[in-house]
């Protein structure tokens, strides 16, 4: 980044600001006596604070204390604990009433489990760091909570976040099993079962009591509290916090989402699954028996701009309820802490792979079925800047016959133009009759504005759904081409002075959305230019070659704006995607399509009677029974 340069002006302004400052500081330092009465004044406070905290003494405070003066507990002691929190103040009298952590490791997480609570401090992935080199951190700095609410037979409410777990490791084959038991004796226990697998991002947790059946006031709701932030792994968490968002699947397979800005919160049933996703990385929970009967879900933007909360991207909340069963509880769950890839998330059969903004409908089906399967096969025996590139030169092949149509269809406009403009000029009294010659001269030369249309729209789709495919493909996350560090972000070649950012544009200005800008510049003028030139101009119509024109400078505009924050793999395929369309513009116009012969075949085809569908059929009727009522409403006027 360079520094701010000031002007002689403005560093003189900040001395005389400085200096004044200085001043009334001087002025204002209190005196002597001034100083030791507001001395007297604060160990007065501090005196008062300590009364009150030993008035309103909470259970982690109680637990903290005891823990380390466990031998030093009497009889009386005990008795005003369990006075306090019943038969789980024997958690509170174990060695393991500690806050500290057991540390476990695999070949893709580093993990840390907090005896207090019983969940997990710290979820590190050690396969991935972020934009800084830094890291992956799906959990830290208590940036997630794990709470279940229950009552006890005496009347209580309880939290589990509250407790002290006591923490074994054991292995089960080739997987870990880390077992944190929340104890009221030896024997009966809440216990939270963490079975980890080689090189598997999820983890089998499951929520088990043993023991519990007199201990747990069955009649009182039971809920499970799952609270995360999102934190920030990108380079541009306005880029990054744009595909976070909380998912879930519900219902039998329905798949819904949360807001993707501000406040949002929802009241499902029938939850199988809900994922806190954080663009390239999600933390997803999973019931692997039957789903939650109902869930509260929250989502909160913590977002403003790229210099403020520049830690977290979205806060997201759970609250399901549980089910006793027999007086026990028993839940079988799923925690995956891993990234946001397809291939990765499909493998575990449940559908998380919905969880990822492949786009709706037709758009997400055109991914699946066919960009996703393609790049992957294209990537995996070529760079992947590359593999961008040849998937384009492959869409555009596919496509080209739809510019072909496109071309042709304006060839034949521009030819009819003057006939079609002589007709306008006879019949310039009669709108009505003029359109209805028009249409007929069109129709007997095989020529429509709609033919030209209709092709363009079939490209809407695969616009959209690469739209969609490349800000989300996992594989080009951190993979570099020529300049751009990172496909998945933006290609930074220049970046403004600190604190100085362009509205709508951002702090910093991107190589291939100007080379994309420029590349439908280009385009634009051959097609748009064309089409303007078979514009007709007809009195009371807005003036279209106007409106084309303005068009022409007004897209690329907005493709440098908004894609100057964009993934640089989606800039590319732009660039190349228009590179090509101009060459095969180039190719049709000159090697392809001869306007004389076009020319000829309208003449044949004028001779030839022309058989309409039913559309044309309707249009013809209802024009002609349009310009009968307003012969007959003449008539009546002048009578």
């Amino acid at each position: 980044m360079e520094e701010k340069k000031f002007d002689v002006n403005t560093i003189i302004g900040f001395v005389l600001i400085f200096g004044i400052l200085l001043y009334i500081m001087y002025q204002n330092q209190p005196t002597p006596e001034e100083l030791e009465a507001q001395k007297l004044a604060e160990q007065e406070q501090v005196e008062t604070e300590k009364k009150v905290s030993k008035q309103n003494e909470t259970l982690v405070t109680t637990s903290q204390d005891f823990t380390t003066n466990t031998q030093a507990l009497d009889s009386t002691q005990k008795v005003a604990l369990q006075n306090k929190v019943g038969s789980f103040a024997y958690a509170l009298t174990l060695p393991s009433a500690t806050d500290k952590q057991t540390t476990v490791e695999t070949d893709v997480f580093e993990l840390k489990f907090n005896n207090k609570g019983g969940h997990l401090a710290e979820v590190k992935l050690r396969n991935f760091v972020d934009y800084d080199s830094v890291p992956i951190y799906m959990v830290k700095n208590n940036n997630s909570a794990f709470n279940i609410t229950f009552g006890t037979s005496d009347n209580r409410t309880l939290n589990t976040q509250d407790f002290p777990f006591e923490p074994s490791v054991s292995k089960s084959g080739e997987n870990t099993v880390v077992s944190m038991k929340l104890k009221v004796s030896e024997t009966a226990f809440l216990e939270y079962r963490y079975e980890l697998k080689p090189k598997d991002y999820m983890i089998d947790f499951s929520i088990k009591s043993q023991g519990l059946s007199g201990v747990f006031n069955t009649s009182q709701p039971i809920e499970l509290d799952w609270k995360q932030k999102g934190i920030r792994h990108s380079k541009s968490i306005s880029y990054e916090n744009r595909y976070t968002r909380l998912t879930y699947m519900y219902d039998d397979g329905k798949v819904d989402k949360l807001s993707q800005a501000g406040e949002d919160d929802e009241l499902a049933n029938d939850v199988e699954w809900l994922s806190y996703r954080q663009h390239f990385f999600s933390s997803i929970l999973v019931s692997n028996d039957s789903p939650f009967k109902s869930a509260t879900l929250t989502s909160e933007d913590l977002v403003e701009d790229e210099e403020i909360d520049t830690l977290f991207t979205k806060l997201y909340t759970s609250k399901m309820p549980l089910a006793f069963n027999g007086g026990e509880l028993t839940k079988n769950l799923g925690l995956y802490y891993g990234p946001t890839d397809n291939t990765t998330l499909k493998q575990y059969e449940k559908g998380l792979e919905e969880s990822i903004p492949f786009g709706w409908g037709i758009f997400g089906w055109i991914n699946k079925m066919i960009f996703i399967p393609l790049f992957g096969l294209l990537s995996g025996f070529l760079p992947y800047g590359i593999a961008i590139i040849v998937m384009t030169i492959l869409v555009k092949i596919v496509l080209s016959f739809v510019q072909y149509k496109q071309f042709l269809s304006q060839a034949k406009m521009k030819i009819l133009k003057p006939e079609l403009d002589a007709v306008r000029a006879k019949y310039k009294d009669n709108k009505m009759k003029a359109q209805q010659e028009t249409m007929a001269i069109q129709s007997r030369a095989g020529a429509s504005p709609l033919s030209g249309c209709l092709p363009g729209l079939m490209q809407i789709p695969v616009f959209y759904a690469l739209f969609m495919f490349f800000p989300t493909a996992f594989e080009l996350r951190q993979k570099g081409f020529l300049w751009a560090d990172d496909l998945s972000s933006f290609d930074s070649i220049y970046d403004f002075p600190d604190g100085f950012s362009i509205p709508l544009y951002g702090d910093h200005v991107s190589l291939f959305p100007i080379l994309a800008a420029i590349a439908i510049f280009f385009y634009m003028k051959m097609t748009t230019g064309q089409q303007m030139a078979t514009q007709p101009t007809q009195e009371g119509m807005p003036d279209m070659a106007k409106m084309m024109k303005y068009m022409i400078y007004f897209s690329p505009l907005l493709m440098l704006v908004f894609f100057n924050n964009y993934a640089s793999g989606l800039s590319l395929y732009y660039f190349i995607s228009n590179l090509i369309s101009i060459g095969i513009m180039l190719v049709i116009k000159n090697y392809i399509i001869d306007e004389e012969k076009v020319l000829a075949k309208i003449e044949v085809s004028k001779t030839k009677p022309k058989k309409q569908n039913k559309f044309q059929k309707k249009m013809a009727e209802m024009m002609e029974q349009a310009e009968a009522q307003k012969q007959a409403q003449a008539k009546g006027k002048k009578k």
